[in-house]
């Protein structure tokens, strides 16, 4: 199913860019929220497992990933992904002068996705929403393919 996407109009970010110029950009229209109850219904219809199972396992997965990223280590998750941290900080010409209480940066936190979600991806389709509500063909895919 292609992903509906209607354009916005911007300030243009350009380099050199006037301060009044703009540009349109595709924006994503959602198609709502599959909410977390729905997400275990729908593994447990597919599983042996109950709803219940389900919503216990995942309820309990932030807390295992926090575990082992505060470890320093990578939690690769089969299928759906990876997670990993990231590290940033000030630079500094003499490694004496770095103070790491006032030059780290907020560490990030990177998701790679497994390979069934990265074929997903790339498969993706278009369809543009006009200001009318109507739908044109001319979406693409990605990159042009």
């Amino acid at each position: 199913m292609p992903i509906k996407y209607k354009l916005i109009q911007r300030k243009n970010f350009s380099k050199d860019a006037q301060p009044d110029d703009k540009l349109y950009y595709a924006s994503i229209l959602s198609n709502g929220t599959a909410t977390f109850e729905e997400v275990c219904e729908s593994i447990a219809e597919e599983t042996a497992l109950t709803s219940a199972d389900v919503k216990s396992c995942l309820d309990r997965l932030p807390r295992i990933l926090t575990r082992h990223l505060r470890e320093g280590r990578n939690v690769q998750l089969g299928e759906f992904g990876s997670f990993r941290l990231t590290l940033g900080s000030s630079g500094v010409e003499n490694e004496n002068d770095f103070k790491a209480a006032t030059m780290m940066k907020r560490p990030g936190i990177v998701f790679t996705p497994g390979k069934t979600l990265q074929e997903m991806r790339d498969k993706v389709t278009y369809i543009r929403v006009k200001s009318d509500g109507s739908e044109t063909s001319e979406g693409g895919t990605p990159g042009g393919v």
